[in-house]
């Protein structure tokens, strides 16, 4: 009785990469509804408003006008101090590129320049008289070879 029973293969989990694909797809589909959902809010409260100012007597509607007319003065002030922090920020992030940045990019492209340098004097002094002496040394080789006067070597 030499039955071979095969090998019990293992079980895979799912991939956590694929489950964490599947939840972000969820969730991103709950957060597409709720957006809609939103909108849908705001645009029918809008259309209500609407509707509720036209039947309105004239002076709530003058009120409404007044306070909207405030609340416009105090998004021009928001808006305009926000773009007070943004021009402050950007002078900062200039300040910061030209004094600690371009500094760093100067150095290493004068490294780069200093290597490029180096690998032209060793190619120049060391490879090339090597190469030199090794093409002659093979020439000689060769004739020694064809003359019939040179050693064998141990390896052929």
């Amino acid at each position: 009785m030499s039955e071979e029973i095969p090998p019990i293969q293992a079980i895979e989990a799912p991939n956590q990469v694929t489950v964490d694909k599947a939840v972000e797809a969820r969730q991103e589909r709950k957060i597409v509804v709720i957006i809609i959902i939103v909108a849908l809010l705001f645009l029918a409260s809008f259309v209500v408003t609407f509707v509720l100012l036209m039947k309105a007597p004239s002076t709530s509607v003058a009120q409404l006008r007044d306070v909207f007319i405030i609340f416009m003065g105090l998004v021009s002030l928001f808006t305009s101090m926000v773009m007070v922090i943004l021009i402050i920020q950007l002078a900062r992030l200039i300040n910061l590129l030209n004094n600690e940045v371009k500094p760093i990019l100067e150095s290493t492209n004068e490294t780069v320049n200093n290597l490029r340098g180096t690998t032209v004097f060793l190619s120049e002094n060391i490879v090339q008289p090597v190469i030199k002496l090794n093409e002659n040394l093979a020439g000689l080789y060769r004739l020694l070879a064809l003359l019939g006067i040179s050693r064998k070597r141990n390896n052929e």
